[in-house]
């Protein structure tokens, strides 16, 4: 058997799926695969049931709980010589190794600091190059995010900031030189990780991903230490449509909360009359809270939480 379990190894049963064969040195990744094949071409299917050939013995038990340690199976039992696996939706699509590529903010001690007068955790540094890379079969593209990089990407953004479709919400036309002046000020702010997402390599939106218990969203609404706020822009057109925009979407939310399990939300506010994008957050789980009055607009706050994101809507 490979190293890593693939669709085509597994016989489907009337509950589920079974191997024939499993190493027993095997560890329980090399099952994410497979996994990822059953709950992508299956977009509605809830839980996948396994069996696998496994004696009951001592390193039954040691592969049992870093399975389920481990964030690839719910739970694990045995039939006769048999080991039954079960894992569920809202599991898998929480299991970072598949679309991760760069570390995640979660592997810093928790330590505080007060900045501005607002007690939050130290955050980790921002990784660099692409962070997010997940093929979306509904579109037949791969969805990619990368940091920011000011020499690269100023040109890109000022040219999208000084569309008019992006100004009536931004309002942030203006020269080259500030454009480029607003991106080192964001790459610096330890509090907001700025993105330029991808489709086949050809960048086409820009996003915030900000900690918003350090933001000025945190004043009006009791902001966790790990929740996570997002602003965004989408400078090519061509990635409007409703196919498109579902999977980018869906993108950057997956991607904000696989980053820190510590992420229980995810908020929003935009502009009340920017009503594509709430009903957009809407349609992935998200409901409106109230609205507000920012110093520069009049704003919706959404909200998006981790386990209905997961458990209903989500990837």
């Amino acid at each position: 058997m490979n190293a890593r379990v693939a669709f085509e190894e597994l016989v489907p049963t009337p509950d589920g799926f079974a191997l024939s064969a499993w190493p027993r040195d095997a560890a329980p990744v090399q099952l994410l695969p497979a996994l990822a094949e059953i709950f992508c071409r299956e977009a509605k299917r809830q839980q996948v049931s396994l069996t696998l050939p496994f004696e009951h013995d001592d390193a039954t038990h040691t592969f049992i709980t870093r399975a389920i340690r481990e964030g690839v199976v719910d739970t694990a039992a045995h039939e006769g010589s048999t080991l039954r696996l079960t894992t569920s939706r809202a599991t898998f699509w929480q299991q970072p190794s598949l679309w991760l590529t760069a570390p995640s903010s979660a592997g810093m001690p928790v330590r505080y600091t007060i900045h501005h007068n607002r007690r939050h955790p130290v955050r980790a540094p921002k990784p660099q190059g692409t962070v997010y890379r997940r093929f979306m079969p509904t579109v037949g593209m791969t969805f990619t995010l990368r940091t920011v990089d000011v020499e690269r990407d100023t040109d890109t953004f000022h040219a999208w900031q000084n569309q008019d479709r992006v100004a009536h919400f931004w309002d942030f036309k203006g020269t080259r030189e500030e454009h480029a002046a607003y991106l080192t000020e964001q790459c610096a702010d330890p509090h907001v990780h700025p993105l330029i997402g991808c489709f086949d390599d050809e960048p086409f939106a820009y996003f915030e991903v900000y900690w918003a218990k350090e933001d000025r969203v945190a004043p009006f609404y009791d902001a966790g230490d790990f929740d996570r706020g997002l602003h965004l822009l989408v400078g090519n057109s061509d990635y409007q449509s409703a196919g498109k925009l579902r999977a980018w979407f869906n993108g950057i939310l997956h991607y904000m909360f696989l980053d820190d399990p510590r992420t229980q939300r995810i908020v929003g506010e935009p502009r009340i009359d920017h009503t594509r994008h709430i009903a957009w957050m809407h349609r992935l789980g998200a409901f409106t809270l109230k609205e507000f009055d920012f110093p520069h607009k009049r704003a919706a706050l959404v909200i998006v939480e981790r386990e209905t994101y997961f458990g209903q809507f989500g990837p």
